[in-house]
């Protein structure tokens, strides 16, 4: 695999791990979630750091062909939402963790 189709990857794992951790947090009338938190915790730390990893090949990849959005739209799309997810995942790593 050439690591120039790791943010496509990055970007469905990302978003199949973020349904999996937002439906994992969610509280009962006991106030339990329906996932461990340790789970939650592990789980979200391994989508930051893939969807960080996508991040910074695709704009790793991004600098290389100097920004031309319109060579690779598709491209340039992924990339941002792997950033946008990257900033999800941390907020709910802080969310998560418990004060």
């Amino acid at each position: 695999m050439k690591t120039i189709n790791f943010p496509y990857i990055a970007l469905a794992l990302g978003l199949l791990l973020l349904l999996i951790v937002t439906r994992g947090s969610v509280t009962d009338a006991e106030g339990f979630t329906a996932l461990p938190l340790l789970t939650l915790l592990i789980v979200n730390e391994c989508a930051f750091f893939l969807t960080a990893a996508g991040t910074f090949i695709g704009l790793k990849h991004l600098y290389s062909s100097e920004f031309k959005f319109r060579k690779n739209p598709l491209y340039f799309m992924t990339t941002v939402i792997c950033i946008l997810l990257t900033i999800q995942f941390t907020l709910l790593g802080i969310e998560l963790w418990p004060l």
